[in-house]
């Protein structure tokens, strides 16, 4: 799991829209053959609508007031509430990213950027009380719009809040906080997204007192990579500015934020008083061939790289959550839940699944109020910091936590890792499979620890009760206690690959100022950084951090990941690191072990821990690794590459792959290059 800010940290250790949420939730837009026909992508988004030169005129002008309020305004710290404003319609009118509501009931035509002049008029209004010294939308209640910025590339990003009526600014009490991860919808882009207020339609009935969270996900992405930590950020941004109580956070969502439900109460089930997806999918290779009619012909690491966000090979992890899965009866999405189940079973447990009788991809009235039933019945019940039995599953460092346990260190990625445990009093018994390092939480200040038929007794001299740790080793096949987490080169948490996870916190990319060494490949990294940029804004939203090698800074080496892009000769970067990599690459020849591909025509891409800085990644020549054809099913959205590959860059890239892809592979666990590429 990757660090959360501080704020956060502490208080959990340590959209639909409202036009569209009151409409029944529309399914993954999937145009059934014509979407698997790579050589034939509609571009997601959309190309958005042409409007009248003079409302264009006007929205021009009214945003250049906007900018220069904010100008006026200078340094605040609610300033990022006001940015979402102006960025949202900026990049309205300078991507073609304008989508017109449909005719309404009295099929008058609709208004001109409606959406977009709506949301301009927010941000005039809330600029203005900014730059007089008020924030009046920091102590509304009902719904609420508020602005962060991310600490992966420096953009702001939107969400929804719902306050409630009660909830008192001045009081202490804390409240519960529902999450809702909200449906595939093409064409809602910030501006959609910002300019109508989110109700409480889909799968919600609020709670008492309970607050709502609506994220925008960074767009339509199922909550992936970036759109995975835009949640994070989210959460830490309402815990600096209300009372969240860490214990009772509620996941839901229905379609593609059913998906993405699946995907948050698997990889992090310690987080979460309850869970409840609805429809959506829960793992890539089944969906795709029941809703997507897709034939399937996936490379060994792409079967492999499954194992990061197929919710199935997770689904023991819902051991210690109370889960409350929804499917209309008629509704193909009731795969999602249906596999699930499937899974569950195999491993001792049986999901709650709330039908609705006769009914598709929507929620049904009487099972609503079941769902939300148990869900409030759940989070009442209190969720166990350690509880006394749990059980933990993962095939990758980055989602390492369970209750009470996290795994620090495993004998091969993408081989399930997992631990069992159970507590009496001061004693816990482990069981492990896969695992080398773990860190174990109790109560008080001592435990005795039983891992494997090894027993480790552990004394501490805490001073206040409470949560404390111990880390757990296996050194030459024998468990021990550790004063520190393992030295050296090693895969660990946030520190373990593949490529796509330099993308999930801070990066920098790395452009060449040299000349390449040679001409076919330098002619590639030009189009392949292009294209890795303005992607990046296009799926993620945001404006991917991008210097020349020569002003990269030591503070930029220190608090990035670096994306180095070109090659020894012509990034300086890369030339200072490029005999510390694994795979060695010359003017002549790029060499991965005994192999040796032609520099003239290859490139190596790859992520490892950065020479100059081993707490940070650097990746040679790659942005994320999925590309248009898997814009058009969110399923599609995994990692393509592993750790490294070799492109052969004669066969030109396309909308599945940056060139031919001559070879890949995983880094063994210690960082190290793998005879049979880590297979």
């Amino acid at each position: 799991m990757f660090a959360l800010p501080r704020a956060f940290s502490a208080l959990l250790f340590a959209a639909a829209v409202a036009a569209l949420a009151t409409l029944p939730a529309s399914p993954t837009r999937a145009d059934g053959p014509k979407d698997n026909v790579p050589d034939k992508v509609r571009p997601v988004p959309p190309v958005g609508n042409d409007i009248p030169p003079a409302d264009r005129d006007a929205i021009r002008a009214g945003l250049a007031e906007l900018q220069q309020l904010i100008k006026d305004t200078g340094p605040h710290e609610l300033l990022p509430d006001v940015l979402v404003y102006e960025k949202a319609v900026r990049w309205a009118l300078d991507y073609k990213e304008i989508f017109d509501p449909a005719p309404g009931k009295d099929k008058k035509p609709p208004v001109p950027a409606n959406n977009v002049k709506k949301v301009l008029a927010a941000g005039l209004e809330r600029a203005k009380a900014l730059k007089g010294g008020k924030a009046p939308w920091a102590t509304q209640t009902g719904a609420v719009l508020r602005g962060y910025r991310s600490k992966i590339d420096g953009s702001v990003q939107p969400y929804w809040l719902i306050v409630p009526k009660e909830y008192d600014f001045n009081g202490q009490t804390k409240h519960r906080l529902d999450l809702w991860w909200h449906g595939r919808y093409e064409n809602t882009v910030e501006a959609g997204f910002m300019a109508n207020a989110p109700g409480t339609g889909g799968g919600i009935i609020p709670a008492p007192g309970a607050l709502i969270l609506h994220p925008f996900g960074r767009f339509s992405n199922a909550n992936k990579f970036a759109g995975e930590v835009d949640t994070f950020e989210c959460l830490d941004h309402v815990s600096r500015h209300y009372r969240i109580d860490g214990r009772r956070l509620v996941a839901r969502g229905f379609s593609m934020g059913g998906a993405a439900c699946w995907q948050y109460g698997v990889h992090f089930p310690h987080l979460w008083a309850a869970c409840a997806p609805g429809a959506g999918f829960s793992e890539t290779p089944e969906f795709l061939k029941v809703f997507q009619n897709e034939t399937l012909e996936p490379t060994w690491y792409e079967q492999k790289l499954w194992h990061m966000y197929n919710a199935t090979d997770y689904c023991e992890n819902l051991f210690n959550l109370p889960t409350v899965a929804y499917s209309g009866e008629i509704d193909s999405q009731k795969q999602a839940a249906d596999v699930m189940a499937r899974e569950m079973k195999k491993v001792g447990l049986e999901l709650k699944h709330v039908i609705g009788p006769k009914t598709g991809h929507s929620y049904e009235k009487g099972a609503k109020e079941e769902v939300n039933r148990l869900i409030d019945a759940a989070v009442a019940q209190d969720r166990e910091e350690l509880p006394a039995r749990f059980k933990f599953v993962t095939y990758t460092l980055r989602y390492s936590r369970g209750p009470g346990v996290e795994i620090h260190g495993m004998e091969k990625h993408w081989s399930r890792a997992r631990v069992e445990g159970e507590r009496k009093g001061q004693a816990v018994t482990l069981k492990t499979e896969n695992v080398t390092a773990l860190l174990l939480r109790f109560a008080g200040s001592a435990v005795d620890v039983t891992i494997d038929g090894t027993a480790i007794a552990h004394r501490t001299e805490a001073k206040q009760p409470g949560v404390d740790a111990v880390l757990l080793r296996k050194t030459g096949g024998a468990w021990e206690k550790a004063s520190a987490p393992a030295g050296g080169l090693v895969k660990r948490p946030r520190l373990q690959g593949p490529i796509d996870d330099a993308l999930m916190s801070a990066f920098l990319m790395v452009k060449p100022t040299g000349k390449a060494a040679n001409e076919k490949v330098g002619a590639w990294v030009e189009q392949e950084l292009k294209h890795a940029t303005e992607h990046w804004r296009k799926q993620f939203r945001g404006d991917a951090p991008v210097k020349a090698d020569a002003e990269v800074t030591d503070a930029d080496i220190a608090n990035n990941n670096l994306i180095l892009w070109g090659d020894p000769r012509s990034n300086a970067v890369l030339a200072k690191i490029a005999d510390k990599l694994p795979v060695k690459w010359t003017d002549t020849g790029v060499v991965v072990g005994k192999h040796t591909y032609d520099a003239g025509t290859h490139v190596p891409v790859l992520i490892y821990p950065n020479p100059l800085n081993p707490q940070k990644y650097v990746v040679l020549n790659s942005g994320f690794t999925f590309r248009e054809y898997d814009y058009l099913n969110n399923a599609r959205q995994v990692s393509k590459l592993p750790d490294y590959a070799v492109i052969d860059v004669t066969t030109p890239p396309n909308a599945r792959y940056p060139g031919k892809v001559v070879r890949a592979g995983f880094f063994g666990e210690k960082w190290e290059l793998l005879d049979n590429d880590g297979k």
